[in-house]
């Protein structure tokens, strides 16, 4: 009789059965046809929503706090509670520009404190361009084939549009250099890859760039040269659920977008003309003695208006917009990740259907065939346990998100109510004196 493989055991945190699945409601157990997304679903509920308030007139958990900020903190306490476990700490900084005979870029600081034992020391600080980064992207993505690995901001500008050199553009681009080696840090396998420490250890990464293949793993040498030859009879319900959710994830997030841009380009042309209206009411007031007061009241309130709004805006550029692209580009690292599982898989088909073609001497399972299946098993197990990574980090994140969006949303009213209300006393009618 042949003999049954056995898988490898995954890297991931739980084994495969334990595993629930990420587009699960809280009251599944168990995995069935019923986990097919609705194409409406943005945002899937789970267990840990349900304190959250929603439009269809579900409860709020009373013991939330009544204001928007006060929550906004109390979510920054909750993703502080494990800053006593960690072992590692990355930061990325102080970035410099570079004039050189052949090109201009910018470098970061990248600071690495520590007590694991692959470290020879406890501190390190070393400074990193943006190819630095991508290099490290890639090997990540060569060695650990079967991991989701963190998107890196993109690379290219459009010329004329955006300047990469302006302070702007540098700290947003320093921003999502630093969640890059902040959600490496966190995952439990790529923090302990050998690329990853020299990224963050060497002195000269060049010496380890020309190393080209040399440090390519097995698992993802194998995974790496898999053909197109294979074709997949059908991908397993559970990973075809993961694979409509980040279609129709990655739509509405793109539409969002976009629309959130033209919100912003829309809010600078209104600036514009505000900046022009208020002077206009300062002119007149030195015209018309008698209402120059509330003139002056009215174009001062205007002024302190575009403010707030020119505030609102930069929040929405540099806080909102910059999310938005990395879940985008976060979604599309994922279904390259399904694609490569699907891969493994065809191949493990192909190869079990030629087995079965030679059934006369076929006394046990090859070990061609078990090595296949054990590279399926961790493909599904790791993919899992990042997609529920994934999305545990989602759901913390667009709650930041939306959260400060609301607040910056709320200030800026407050202060446009505040000035109105400044100038009514001027508007209304005084007592003549006798």
């Amino acid at each position: 009789a042949a003999s049954a493989p056995k898988p490898l055991p995954s890297s991931g945190p739980k084994s495969l059965r334990e595993m629930p699945h990420p587009l699960a409601t809280s009251s599944s157990e168990e995995m069935g046809p019923a986990l097919t997304p609705s194409p409406d679903l943005l945002l899937p509920r789970s267990i840990a929503d349900k304190d959250l308030s929603l439009p269809n007139g579900t409860p709020v958990d009373t013991s939330s706090p009544a204001s928007s900020s006060s929550l906004l903190n109390r979510l920054q306490l909750d993703d502080d509670l494990d800053v006593e476990t960690r072992d590692l700490f990355v930061t990325v900084d102080d970035p410099k520009k570079h004039v050189c005979t052949m090109e201009t870029y910018i470098t970061y600081r990248v600071t690495t404190k520590t007590t694991r034992a692959e470290f020879d020391l406890p501190e390190y600080s070393v400074r990193r361009r943006y190819q630095d980064f991508d290099w490290l992207r890639n090997k990540l993505e060569e060695s650990q084939p079967t991991h989701l690995i963190p998107p890196l901001p993109e690379k290219f500008v459009v010329k004329g549009v955006v300047d990469r050199f302006s302070e702007e553009f540098v700290e947003t681009r320093r921003k999502a250099l630093d969640k890059f080696l902040k959600r490496i840090t966190d995952h439990p396998v790529l923090s302990f890859n050998e690329h990853f420490n020299i990224f963050l250890t060497a002195k000269d990464l060049n010496a380890y760039k020309k190393q080209g293949m040399a440090l390519l793993s097995k698992m993802g040498e194998s995974v790496k040269y898999v053909t197109g030859g294979y074709k997949l009879r059908s991908r397993p319900l559970e990973f075809a659920a993961i694979g409509d959710y980040l279609d129709t994830f990655s739509l509405k997030l793109g539409t969002i977008d976009r629309i959130a841009q033209r919100i912003i380009k829309e809010q600078l042309e209104y600036l514009v003309e505000l900046r022009e209206y208020g002077p206009v009411y300062s002119t007149w007031g030195g015209l018309e003695v008698e209402l120059s007061e509330p003139l002056e009241g009215v174009s001062a309130c205007i002024g302190n208006c575009c403010t707030a709004l020119e505030e609102l805006s930069e929040d929405m550029t540099e806080d909102f917009l910059p999310v938005l692209r990395e879940y985008i580009l976060y979604a599309e690292s994922m279904k390259n990740v399904l694609k490569k599982r699907d891969q493994v898989q065809a191949e493990y088909e192909a190869k079990l259907e030629a087995v079965a073609l030679k059934r006369e001497d076929r006394p046990k399972v090859p070990t061609d065939v078990e090595k296949c299946q054990d590279r399926v098993e961790c493909f599904n197990a790791d993919l899992k346990a990042d997609m529920e990574r994934w999305q545990n980090n989602k759901r913390q994140d667009f709650r930041q998100l939306l959260m400060g969006m609301a607040d910056k949303n709320i200030q800026y009213y407050e202060k446009c109510l505040t000035a109105w209300e400044s100038i009514i006393p001027l508007l209304q009618d005084k007592p003549e004196t006798k």
